[in-house]
């Protein structure tokens, strides 16, 4: 009975995952040929893990006029991202001299087709589900060749004695199943818990950092190669280097280590923060080198013989079990017609081109297609696939047109069965890339009768190839020939505007770099402050995009601009003279237009933040109850726009400026430290039906909310996305 049990067990467990494990062998195969590839052009350099850190900084200091960011990949080859004299780069070096020694390897097209195969057969969650379970049966099914095996030879103790050759298959079943016992033992325990860690059964922890921004110190000014933390750990310790986005001393070191994470002082060498690595999380590190091989050619060349080893155990046990018996196996296909619903999350209408790129190839091939806002999804009668594409917005949240889709699909009820694929949007400079993305994905595979067309796929920073990599996955599982128009979602706008300078100020004359430039067009086309302005600034370049304030007297467009060191368009905006012509199109950004009905309004930014805000308070006419906290370094920062502010106080479009100088005095203030102070002020604005509107950076756009979450739950009881899907917190951050 036992060994009847371990047999068919094994058979039964063979049978019902056979193609499964076929596809994930060969693939594997072929995965495990990538660390042999990559250390085949070898840009590891004998001894530099010893180096210190401190040594590895003040080396590529000397080399490079300014270095972004330094990492360290599976292989040990050091890479980093500098501006030379050939524009920004991103290459390996010798950590010894600094000099480059390489271009980074860019992985081949077969592996990273191979990779999507291998993850998940190209069937989204479905096939990633497929193949985590079918390692856990490959795993069950090694555990029951043990049972066989020691049932055979009599004994634990005689596992590893000679086997008697009866035949050819069974013989070399049970020696090459000995053999590779113990990699195929990893690969599926492996496999199971990356797929668990995919979703989420094993929760991911993240390191989160805490900055006392208050009490950031300057002084005492140390070289970088005299930082404590920098010689205290080397080069074979280290993952990655951020370095420090500004010379502002908020700004700092970020850097990975293999067991921890440490956020640096820039001038100082102060440690800001040091978080050690989840046990999760190293786990997970550990999890991925041994299941994919990278790093060590050794191991990635037994995995390889590991994975050919599992057609011939397929091959061999059903050869033997078909000497015994025959087996049948059925195979199922269903097709089916279906119209086609594209639905957009968007924050400044940049997704909106893809998905109108996307709508346009399917109308072409005589598909009924229907575009509308994650905001106004509901049930369609003839929808059988639903194509969700869709931005993040701030720091992992959604769109402003998509605020209401999750409410959405809460109360969703169709029994109708239909297909979805999710596509994301974002850029990789964020930490929480096109997360919002993963969210609608996770949302829609819990709705019933829904199945995932396809993986999630990522666009990061709009480029037309990924998003087109992803239109032929999606049109080859359709069976659909997916033909993008990469002018309408690349190029230049066709139906860009000539804008003319009337008159600016300097960066030069400004403490913070900053300037105003005013233009104006001939065009009809509404505008209004809160909209956005994309200018190229040369030919071929990708836009950028601008938040515009509109002054309806003069019906001008008012930019506030810094300029950056080697900013591109701020560079190109700053040179222009009166008169000039810029070329560029606007942007409706409907969802950061002053409100028409509010009983008051709170504006909050830093910066050049206060651009739409410009627009907006000179156009308050109706003299709605405005607030103004503006945060800058120092009261000279305010000299750009000091005199149209006490105007406005003066005629009442604003009640009240309430500046934050962080560099003011000993004491640092921030925005958020007075929206603190006022706690209760906001407070009952919100409660009054009054809107919060917050514009400038990422940074303060996070530390705000912190605030804002504390006094809604502390004085309104409510959470703060209640106020923001009332749409009473609207912001416009970057």
């Amino acid at each position: 009975m036992t060994i009847s049990f371990w047999r068919y067990s094994h058979l039964a467990l063979a049978i019902s995952s056979f193609l499964f494990l076929i596809i994930a062998s060969l693939t594997g195969i072929v995965l495990a040929l990538e660390p042999v590839s990559d250390n085949y052009t070898s840009y590891h350099v004998n001894g530099a893990s010893s180096l210190t850190i401190a040594e590895l900084l003040d080396t590529v200091g000397n080399q490079y006029e300014e270095v972004l960011s330094i990492r360290q990949d599976e292989n040990d080859f050091i890479a980093i991202s500098a501006i030379t004299d050939h524009g920004d780069e991103t290459f390996y070096i010798n950590p010894f001299t600094g000099e480059k020694i390489g271009e980074i390897i860019e992985r081949h097209a077969i592996f990273k087709f191979m990779t999507n195969l291998h993850r998940s057969l190209f069937m989204g969650s479905i096939g990633r589900f497929f193949v985590g379970f079918a390692s856990l049966l490959l795993l069950l099914i090694a555990i029951s060749g043990i049972f066989l095996i020691i049932r055979r030879q009599g004994s634990f103790v005689g596992f590893f004695t000679t086997i008697v050759n009866y035949n050819f298959s069974q013989y070399y079943h049970i020696v090459f199943g000995r053999w590779t016992l113990l990699p195929i033992v990893i690969i599926t325990i492996t496999g199971v818990y990356l797929s668990l860690l995919r979703f989420s059964i094993i929760p991911q922890v993240d390191i989160s950092h805490t900055v006392d921004y208050v009490n950031i110190r300057e002084n005492p000014v140390k070289k970088r190669k005299n930082f404590e933390v920098f010689n205290k750990y080397t080069v074979g310790d280290l993952k990655a280097i951020e370095y420090p986005f500004s010379s502002d001393v908020e700004d700092y070191y970020h850097i990975k280590l293999t067991q921890k994470e440490i956020l640096v002082n820039q001038y100082t060498g102060d440690i800001l923060s040091e978080q050690n690595y989840p046990f999760i999380t190293l786990v997970s590190r550990v999890s991925i080198l041994l299941h994919t091989g990278k790093g060590s050619v050794w191991w990635a060349v037994i995995l390889g013989i590991s994975c050919c080893a599992i057609p011939f155990f397929i091959y061999s046990g059903f050869r033997m079990s078909l000497e015994r018996r025959k087996t049948r196996i059925k195979n199922a296909y269903s097709s089916k017609t279906c119209d086609f619903i594209i639905a957009v999350g968007s924050e400044n209408g940049s997704t909106l081109r893809f998905a109108n790129a996307f709508y346009k190839a399917l109308i072409s091939e005589g598909k009924k297609a229907y575009i509308t806002e994650l905001n106004e999804f509901k049930e369609f009668d003839q929808m059988k696939h639903l194509i969700v594409m869709t931005a993040t917005y701030g720091l992992g949240e959604s769109p402003t047109n998509a605020t209401k889709f999750r409410k959405i699909l809460d109360t969703y009820n169709t029994s109708n069965s239909y297909t979805y694929s999710v596509i994301g949007f974002g850029s990789l400079s964020y930490p929480d890339f096109c997360k919002y993305a993963f969210d609608v994905d996770s949302w829609l595979k819990k709705l019933p009768y829904t199945t995932q067309l396809v993986p999630v796929h990522t666009v990061n920073n709009q480029s037309f190839e990924s998003f087109s990599d992803w239109g032929n996955a999606w049109g080859a599982a359709m069976g659909i020939p997916i033909v993008l128009n990469r002018e309408e979602v690349v190029s230049v706008h066709t139906k860009t505007e000539e804008f003319t300078v009337l008159h600016k100020t300097k960066a030069a004359d400004n403490i913070d770099d900053t300037f105003l430039i005013n233009i104006t067009r001939e065009g009809r086309k509404k505008v209004v402050s809160g909209d956005l302005l994309a200018i190229y600034p040369k030919e071929g370049e990708r836009e950028r995009l601008y938040s515009i304030g509109y002054l309806k007297e003069t019906k001008e467009i008012q930019l506030s601009v810094k300029k950056h060191d080697r900013g591109l368009c701020s560079t190109y905006l700053d040179n222009l003279s009166e008169r000039a012509v810029i070329k560029g199109y606007l942007i409706k950004n409907k969802s950061f237009h002053f409100p028409k009905r509010a009983s008051a309004v709170i504006m909050i930014c830093t910066g050049t933040g206060i651009g739409p805000f410009l627009g907006m308070i000179d156009n308050n006419i109706k003299k709605c109850p405005s607030y103004l906290y503006w945060g800058a370094r120092n009261k000279t920062s305010l000299e750009l726009y000091d005199n149209d502010i006490k105007q406005w106080l003066q005629t009442e479009k604003i009640k009240k400026f309430i500046p934050a100088y962080s560099r003011e005095s000993s004491e640092k203030v921030y925005v958020q430290h007075l929206i603190e102070r006022d706690a209760t002020f906001i407070a009952e604005t919100l409660k009054n039906n009054g809107v919060i509107m917050i514009c400038g950076s990422l940074i303060m756009q996070k530390e705000v909310i912190v605030v804002l979450q504390q006094i809604c739950n502390e004085y309104l009881k409510k959470p703060l996305n209640h106020f923001q899907n009332k749409n009473r917190i609207l912001m416009d951050c970057y």
